[in-house]
């Protein structure tokens, strides 16, 4: 039970910076750049923000498909 309680938190941790990196990723796309007299100004780097989604939306569908970032390895032994 604690442990789906911190899946749970972790999951909901990770939709909020999701959130805000969509915004982000918004605001960007709206004024990438701007001028204020001879200096110019960007806000963010795109590449940067849509890398850090695409890191997001894979953690967080780890995270509510196995409720772990973790990847869970088998192995098998055969005999004759």
């Amino acid at each position: 039970m604690a442990e789906s309680r911190s899946v749970k938190m972790r999951i909901e941790s990770v939709r909020r910076r999701l959130d805000l990196y969509y915004e982000a990723e918004e605001a960007i796309l709206n004024a990438k750049s701007f001028k204020i007299g001879s200096q110019q100004v960007t806000m963010a780097d795109l590449d940067d923000v849509q890398k850090t989604i695409k890191e997001l939306e894979a953690k967080l569908d780890a995270l509510e498909t196995r409720g772990t970032e973790k990847r869970r390895v088998g192995r098998a032994v055969f005999y004759d």
